[in-house]
């Protein structure tokens, strides 16, 4: 007996039924879930906002003498000792969530972040807890608000053991919407290799292109702190020493080191160039009878070599000086005021150089005190054991150099050493020979 026939236009017209009911119904939930949200909505707005004057956007600050003047906190100053007071801050909004009837921001200053809450409560109404969540990343705000201790710590913050529980919050300036870069992801640590293919990154382009957002991040907020530190360290070692700050023209009227690689400008009706080095000021200088001097200022280098090693413009940490009987008085002043930055750095830059390091994989950076002196056959025996050759007058080439360093540091266990006796060969003719060996010179640093 045969089976009865399908009706296979039947069955393709039920699931087509289906399909459209499910979408009706999809429908139907979202316009529901709109009247929500709308009767919601228009239910805060109905409601009494108990929170009036306490939240909203600040007016333009014009250097009102009459305006009301607060005392603020930074944000690297909060710690459990406060807990209870109330204070203001002005910060950063870094990043905010609402959740129910709570909204979490978190403040940021430099690179010191703190979290704040706003509770629906008595004091604070959910039109002031809805203003708070809608506030634009980036933009600049104040708030009130009371430090209380948090015992199990905040996740994400550097400080840790506090949150700040707002009374008021009002918008300084407010930043745009849409940012080009987001902090959060400009600020992810670089990793090598990332298998699962989720290693974000900014490319730098972007960052060029959005310098200022670019420079908000932690770990440039510390590079920048560094240098600043580098400088300071290397202008109080060489005082102490009893070095004179000098301070050298940039624009000049003679190529100072060959022509070839200085940028050309025009000056007036005539042509003038920007400075290679201080170096003939120093000397200068030295001539004069100031014994020791140093300068920092910028350098201008027409190197078109596009390598890590070469850069058109660059600050120059520069000093000169002179010595009574030998070449290493001036190489031992260097070596000791290397060794003090160093340790300054070490010492007085811990938590930068340790926030640059959450971002970029850098290893611990290590030295002697005093520094290592290598004479250049040291060096090219060195090389010899691990199988490369460099001839008694051939420079180092950069491989060859690199491959010291790490040579060096896995036998000294210090990133900073001195060569000294190179090969006359490869120095400018200015270069006072050994007098006790006619193809060497004095020292070089690595």
């Amino acid at each position: 007996m045969s089976e009865p026939a399908v009706d296979v236009t039947e069955k393709g017209d039920s699931k087509k039924a289906q399909k459209k009911e499910a979408k009706k119904a999809e429908k139907a939930a979202k316009r529901a879930e709109h009247r929500g949200n709308t009767d919601n909505a228009q239910e805060i707005v109905n409601e009494e906002d108990v929170s009036q004057g306490k939240y909203g956007n600040l007016p333009l600050i014009r250097s009102d003498t009459n305006a009301v003047k607060r005392e603020f906190t930074y944000i690297k100053a909060l710690n459990k000792d406060l807990a209870g007071k109330v204070l203001w801050v002005r910060a950063r909004l870094h990043t905010v969530r609402a959740r129910g009837k709570q909204s979490f921001i978190v403040l940021r200053q430099h690179e010191y972040t703190v979290q704040a809450i706003l509770n629906v409560s008595e004091t604070v109404s959910k039109q002031m807890v809805k203003f708070s969540s809608n506030i634009t990343k980036e933009s600049i705000i104040d708030i009130e608000a009371q430090v209380a201790e948090v015992a199990g710590g905040v996740a994400g913050c550097t400080q840790r053991d506090v949150e700040l529980v707002v009374s008021q919050i009002w918008v300084v300036s407010a930043s745009a919407s849409q940012l080009p870069l987001q902090i959060e992801d400009a600020s992810r640590p670089e990793k090598a290799d990332d298998a699962e293919g989720l290693n974000i990154r900014v490319n730098q382009d972007t960052r060029l292109d959005n310098r200022v957002l670019d420079l908000r991040t932690p770990a440039n907020q510390a590079v920048f702190r560094l240098e600043a530190g580098v400088c300071r360290l290397f202008r109080d070692t060489l005082t102490e020493r009893g070095f004179t700050e000098i301070h050298t023209p940039k624009i000049i009227s003679a190529a100072s080191e060959g022509g070839a690689n200085v940028f050309t400008v025009s000056y007036f009706k005539g042509s003038a160039y920007l400075a290679q080095s201080p170096q003939l000021y120093k000397q200068m200088a030295i001539a004069a009878d100031f014994d020791k001097v140093f300068t920092v200022g910028a350098v201008f280098r027409a190197e078109d070599s596009n390598t890590h090693r070469h850069l058109t413009e660059f600050v120059g940490l520069d000093l000169e000086m002179a010595f009574k009987y030998h070449y290493h008085e001036v190489m031992l002043t260097i070596g000791d005021m290397f060794t003090a930055i160093f340790r300054g750095l070490r010492d007085q830059f811990a938590r930068e150089i340790a926030i640059v390091g959450q971002q970029y994989a850098v290893e611990p950076f290590t030295f002697l005190d005093p520094p290592l002196v290598l004479t250049y056959d040291d060096g090219r025996a060195m090389l010899a054991a691990a199988g490369v050759e460099v001839g008694p007058e051939d420079d180092l080439s950069t491989p060859a150099e690199k491959l010291l360093g790490r040579l060096v540091k896995a036998k000294f266990d210090t990133d900073f050493y001195m060569l000294d006796k190179y090969p006359l060969a490869v120095r400018p003719f200015y270069t006072m020979p050994d007098p006790n060996d006619s193809f060497t010179c004095w020292t070089n640093i690595r």
